[in-house]
């Protein structure tokens, strides 16, 4: 299991680092500020949580349990509704698709993933300890 999150931040890695770039250079461009503040806040947490993932991965390596699967699992899922969520409402303005404003609500469940992440990676390592 260990291996797979350990892909999955790579990858996720390397995202963050296109969609960081897309942000500060070509969004800027068809979004007023306040769009890319949006986009941007949601380049961070995922970066954040890139780093969460690795060192879940590591530790797994070590001290494998089912908080630390738990906690990797929270943070995909708070990458994907959080983040996920910001970087749409970021580049909404590029688009005439107004309905999906709404989309705000998703956001919050994502933060509330990666509360649940770093509250099982606790779990995990004092588990072991």
């Amino acid at each position: 299991m260990h291996k797979t999150f350990l892909v999955w931040a790579a990858l996720l890695g390397a995202l963050a680092v296109v969609l960081g770039a897309f942000g500060a250079h070509k969004l800027k461009e068809l979004v007023p500020p306040e769009s890319v503040a949006t986009f941007q806040t949601g380049v961070t947490y995922h970066f954040y949580h890139v780093f969460a993932l690795l060192a879940v991965g590591i530790l797994y390596a070590h001290i494998p349990s089912t908080q630390l699967v738990w906690a990797g699992r929270f943070f995909l899922l708070g990458i994907l509704l959080f983040s996920g969520s910001l970087y749409i409402m970021g580049c909404l303005n590029m688009s005439e698709h107004v309905g999906l404003r709404k989309l705000g609500i998703v956001t919050p469940f994502g933060g509330l993933s990666f509360i649940a992440g770093w509250v099982m990676l606790l779990l995990g390592v004092l588990k072991k300890a």
